[in-house]
């Protein structure tokens, strides 16, 4: 039962990845990092040390891929103060993951959540700018 949820989830994704836009993908990863953090929180919290570094792992790659999805060009200093913000995500996954540190989880997710947030807010008519300037 639970391969069959995974499969309907995967091809659920599958299906709205391919038809977002770049901002919603965006949006889906800011999500999916948040997810996989709270997940690596719970399984410190339950011990569960093999779910924790698949978690934090997940989280850590999606951080990245949002890190390289900036145009460092045309972002100028906005892209390098995200990369920063990024940097500092991975960082305190990683310190998490070393110290299963609750706590270091919490100050990523505060982090990440905060740059969502900001994406979320962006006003629909701009959403075309977001793709042509991350």
């Amino acid at each position: 039962m639970r391969s069959s949820l995974k499969s309907y989830r995967k091809v659920s994704l599958d299906s709205e990845i391919s038809v977002a836009s770049p901002h919603r993908i965006v949006q889906m990863m800011f999500a999916g990092g948040l997810e996989r953090l709270a997940q690596s929180r719970y399984a410190i919290e339950n011990k569960n040390m093999s779910d924790k570094g698949v978690f934090i792992g997940k989280a850590i790659g999606i951080v990245n891929g949002l890190n390289n999805s900036l145009n460092m060009d045309a972002g100028g200093e906005i892209a390098g103060n995200l990369s920063q913000l990024y940097d500092f995500i991975i960082m305190k996954a990683t310190e998490a993951n070393l110290n299963n540190d609750v706590h270091a989880i919490d100050d990523a997710v505060s982090v990440l959540r905060t740059l969502k947030e900001g994406w979320d807010a962006i006003p629909q008519d701009q959403h075309h700018l977001t793709s042509e300037a991350s």
